[in-house]
């Protein structure tokens, strides 16, 4: 079952350091690109994916192509893309080891989520990391 309590996703979020961005884009206008930002300033590392724009830098971190080339320990997997492509975005958190998926505003994928959890991983869905932060008040990491 998908965290739904403020309990269960603040404590995600205070135990993340290292989050895996699916979809980051390097247009400001983006949401993604706003989100990043944010994420950076609360003290995240945010390594920005996707295989548009491999090899180019987002505020200032690498893009890679994918989440198998990383070769970092990654706490969480952020994915901007539709929900009918989020399954294959959760298949490659399984497989690089990720400790949570975290599903952005809109997309949702209840079989990708049980194949998460069935994984060990924790999942949320349909919520923004960025505004989970504020509401909840999480303090920024050190």
């Amino acid at each position: 079952m998908p965290l739904t309590s403020d309990e269960d996703i603040k404590a995600l979020l205070e135990e993340t350091r290292t989050i895996a961005m699916v979809g980051a884009s390097d247009r400001p206008k983006r949401p993604s690109n706003g989100v990043m930002l944010l994420l950076q300033r609360h003290g995240y590392r945010v390594i920005p994916v996707n295989p548009q724009i491999t090899g180019e830098h987002v505020h200032g971190e690498f893009v890679f192509r994918d989440l198998d080339q990383i070769g970092d320990r990654i706490d969480m997997v952020d994915i901007f893309r539709r929900s009918e492509l989020a399954g294959e975005a959760v298949d490659a958190a399984i497989a690089a080891g990720a400790k949570s998926v975290w599903m952005q505003l809109g997309v949702s994928d209840a079989a990708a989520a049980a194949r998460a959890e069935a994984a060990g991983l924790k999942v949320v869905m349909d919520r923004c990391p960025a505004i989970e932060i504020r509401r909840l008040g999480v303090a920024p990491i050190a």
